[in-house]
């Protein structure tokens, strides 16, 4: 995996955004945003639209934040589909982070049965990660994406000047699955990502940037489009990321003081969790599989960190509470991957190879956190 082409799927385009027009001739046209981005990203979205002679499209807004990823808001999208009569050539174009487009793609592929949607990421998350491979879904009693479908989108339109609307906290939440894919397929890149650091991050080449990592992330995908193998690499920092993230975000809606961490944040804390275990747990356990040695755990956990430094300080502070860490663990239990009883996550061979369906205890991820 550590030779990985550059070339992108033909539905993924880094075109000038004037150029989204010619595909929304003669068809009914919603536009899915939340208030950040209809403040930030539609005005720039309607200046392109506007050079052709379309009608103004439907705008439906939904809150922002991974707390409305839920069937209710979902019903309100369908909602406001069916008012306006879209029929079955009508578009939704997706203009938003993750949860937009895993939201909008999941109402798009079931209202009557499938429509159109294009995909146009906002976020450096949305562009390197949830905008490839076709995953849509919500989140259901808590549960992160426990809900959805897999449909590759008609296009994806990335835009990395977007990437100028954000805070930028939000862009480093996205560069956590730009670390996450070298880590488990492009050693090269790896070894490369030590020029980027606290000091110049800001002012990195995104589009080289997000175009490398697409790629990496859409030639995965395209091997495995249903995640029946080798796609599963593409969790990793996930199973431990997912139970952190899921965590505080129940805590935080019972008014806890407790941090909230954006999902790369979450991802970011998951990885250094899965490379020690990758390190430290697994050669005993699975003595005819190779894995990373513990200075490859050492030279992760200090690049990560410097990335998050902040992010790591607040977790360290929340586990000082009670039970806190045996919540997160708990969280585990539910993971998506799991099977049989077991709870399934990725384990690194070396750098820029991954294994996955690698069982992990709980008391193996309750060490794994204290590591973080």
């Amino acid at each position: 995996m550590s030779e990985i082409s550059t070339s992108l799927p033909n539905y993924i385009t880094f075109e000038p955004l004037e150029k989204i027009t010619s595909l929304l001739q003669n068809r009914q046209v919603a536009v899915l945003v939340d208030e950040n981005t209809k403040r930030d990203c539609y005005p720039i979205l309607k200046k392109s639209l506007a050079k052709s002679s379309l009608p103004n499209p439907t705008l439906i807004e939904i809150p922002s934040g991974e707390t409305h990823k839920t069937l209710e808001t979902c019903i309100h999208i369908w909602q406001e589909l069916t008012q306006n009569h879209f029929d079955r050539k009508g578009i939704l174009l997706n203009l938003g982070g993750g949860v937009i487009g895993d939201m909008g793609g999941f109402c798009a592929s079931t209202y009557k049965r499938g429509i159109d949607f294009i995909q146009i990421p906002t976020t450096l998350l949305s562009q390197v990660d949830a905008s490839v491979g076709g995953k849509l879904g919500i989140d259901f009693n808590g549960l992160k994406n426990h809900i959805g479908l897999f449909q590759t989108p008609f296009k994806v339109w990335i835009h990395t000047p977007f990437l100028k609307t954000l805070p930028s906290y939000e862009v480093r939440s996205g560069f956590a699955e730009v670390i996450k894919h070298t880590l488990i397929a492009d050693k090269k890149a790896w070894q490369n990502l030590s020029q980027i650091n606290k000091s110049n991050f800001d002012t990195q080449n995104w589009t080289s940037i997000v175009a490398h990592s697409v790629a990496l992330k859409a030639k995965v995908t395209e091997a495995d489009p249903t995640e029946k193998g080798l796609r599963k690499i593409l969790n990793f920092g996930h199973t431990i990321g997912h139970a952190i993230e899921s965590y505080f975000i129940e805590e935080n809606k019972k008014q806890s003081e407790l941090p909230t961490f954006l999902h790369g944040e979450a991802i970011a804390l998951g990885m250094i969790a899965e490379s020690y275990y990758s390190a430290f747990l697994c050669k005993d356990k699975f003595p005819n599989q190779n894995f990373i040695s513990q200075t490859d755990f050492q030279d992760i956990k200090e690049y990560i960190s410097s990335i998050f430094e902040n992010t790591i300080t607040d977790f360290r502070k929340a586990i000082e509470q009670k039970n806190t860490l045996q919540e997160i663990v708990r969280w585990a239990k539910h993971d998506k991957k799991n099977a049989q009883n077991l709870i399934l996550t990725c384990g690194l061979e070396e750098i820029g190879k991954a294994v996955y369906d690698i069982s992990i205890t709980e008391e193996e991820i309750l060490e794994c956190l204290m590591q973080i």
